[in-house]
């Protein structure tokens, strides 16, 4: 079962956070990647393959090229952790608690 820390892992690093950026853009190949990147070929295959055990990204064949493209299952609970904090603000909202700050602070 995949939970949200896993897709909060994998897109702690801001080198993932941006391939993953550019798969959503389009589908790109490793060459593409690392074209857009200022790191090696290898360093983007070890950050896919991060990705991709977090679900987060997948692949097809074309050719001799593996084309990278964003795999939504692993977003699927971080996506429903973070609709849990929009309902918390929601609901301080109606309360009339937000923008009050305990300490005194705002």
């Amino acid at each position: 079962m995949l939970t949200y820390d896993i897709a909060l892992a994998a897109l702690a690093d801001p080198t993932r956070r941006r391939i993953y950026d550019l798969i959503r853009e389009q589908p790109r190949s490793v060459g593409e990647l690392a074209a857009a990147l200022p790191v090696t070929r290898p360093a983007v295959s070890q950050h896919l393959k991060v990705l991709q055990e977090a679900r987060l990204a997948a692949f097809r064949r074309e050719g001799t090229r593996h084309v990278y493209r964003p795999d939504p299952t692993g977003l699927a609970p971080l996506r429903a952790y973070v609709e849990t904090l929009w309902a918390d603000v929601l609901e301080a909202f109606r309360a009339g608690d937000l923008g009050n700050d305990p300490g005194g602070h705002r």
